[in-house]
């Protein structure tokens, strides 16, 4: 799995927001704005909603992720 990017208090917020909303499926949501904003040519919000993404998997995981200490 990759690990998400978060380039400020935006990408969690966004996060929270789709969990909050659809739940499970939150993550199906955020690819579903990616590939809008992909075939709208918006390339920074491609790799935004991408983001989200990862974000919302890495937060579903009942394992760790990474360096363990």
């Amino acid at each position: 799995m990759q690990l998400p990017y978060l380039s400020g208090r935006k990408s969690v917020d966004d996060a929270a927001d789709l969990i909050s909303r659809f739940g499970a499926n939150a993550g199906y949501e955020a690819a579903a704005r990616a590939g809008r904003s992909l075939d709208q040519g918006n390339h920074i919000h491609f790799c935004h909603w991408r983001q989200i993404e990862r974000l919302i998997l890495l937060l579903a995981i009942d394992q760790p992720a990474g360096t363990v200490h």
